[in-house]
């Protein structure tokens, strides 16, 4: 197993309402992490209750507090965590000590090959509920179902990921249930490992089975953006200019009927032909106008929909 005692590595945990389980994992971090050069970024998403304060009281000089000005939900926390840290390699986890980070050192010795750019775990004999078991198994059957991408476990937190790939992922919404497909849109080379998973430790699940409906709207999202996103035109205007052309060539034959002298005035098909046009109209000029909007999108890449109200080293803020 390759071992790195000079890179830099930055484990990114965003953090909400865990102040009974952050010190306990820090300590599992340090133990698993000894003679390696890491930081520990913890990122809060404004908790209510005393999970900053716990972070500071530690004193730790490896341990980075980000503190978000509003909760903005764990994909915008694990976004500020990634962009803030400075590792050659990149490991995100669970703030509620469900994954292991005695599993980071193997993990790590498969990006140090090379070969792999993002290295994901698949938990082993799960200790989560139905509640969380359901949604997940939804996720990964669409997932493999829609882009053909065999992940095994695309709900799994704990992954490994070179800094070019992490840096690229773009993460808003809650498309941190996909980071692992965002990454492979990215180009990136995926390895999965299998990983331990223990049952939460303290505080109380985030989730519940409103995450189905969520589920299936982020794979809807995320289909479109895998086929149409750089040219949603292709979809828009392709439809839009076929309703269009359905539309005129209802109206041609009406236009024809009319013509050889039959009253075409209260026929339903006019009506729908007349509609079938301007529909069409309608999705070519949406086109357009996402056009304009991706191009908005890829001109401000510099942007983060975000704000940090400070940075904790230590004791020290900046």
């Amino acid at each position: 197993m390759a071992v790195i005692t000079d890179s830099l590595l930055s484990i990114v945990v965003p953090l909400y309402n865990e102040e009974d389980n952050v010190v306990l994992l820090t300590e599992k971090i340090h133990e698993s992490l000894v003679g390696y050069n890491y930081q520990i970024i913890y990122i809060d998403d404004f908790s209510k209750d005393a999970t900053r304060k716990v972070v500071k009281e530690m004193n730790d000089e490896l341990v980075h507090l980000i503190e978000l000005k509003k909760n903005y939900g764990q994909s915008l926390a694990l976004a500020a965590g990634i962009d803030y840290a400075e590792g050659e390699y990149i490991i995100t986890m669970d703030g509620d000590l469900q994954n292991d980070p005695s599993d980071i050192p193997e993990m790590l010795s498969y990006a140090v090959e090379g070969e792999y750019d993002l290295i994901t775990g698949i938990r082993q004999k799960r200790k989560d509920s139905l509640v969380k078991k359901i949604p997940s198994k939804i996720a990964n059957f669409l997932v493999r179902r829609v882009t053909k991408l065999d992940i095994k476990d695309n709900g799994c937190a704990l992954k490994v990921f070179t800094k070019d790939i992490a840096k690229d992922l773009n993460l808003y919404g809650e498309m941190h249930r996909f980071i692992t497909l965002l990454a492979h849109l990215e180009g990136a080379q995926i390895k999965q490992v299998p990983v331990k998973h223990h049952a939460r430790h303290a505080g109380v699940s985030k989730y519940g089975l409103e995450r189905v409906f969520k589920v299936i709207a982020d794979m809807m999202l995320l289909l479109f953006i895998r086929k149409y996103f750089q040219r949603p035109i292709h979809l828009f205007g392709i439809f839009g200019v076929l309703m269009i052309l359905v539309g005129g060539l209802i109206n041609i034959y009406l236009l024809v009927v009319k013509a050889l002298g039959e009253d075409i005035g209260n026929r339903p098909l006019l009506t729908f032909g007349m509609m079938l046009i301007l529909a069409g109209i309608q999705l070519f000029t949406i086109g357009i106008v996402m056009e304009l909007l991706i191009r908005t999108y890829y001109e401000s890449q510099q942007k983060r929909p975000y704000r940090i109200k400070k940075v904790s080293i230590g004791e020290k803020t900046k």
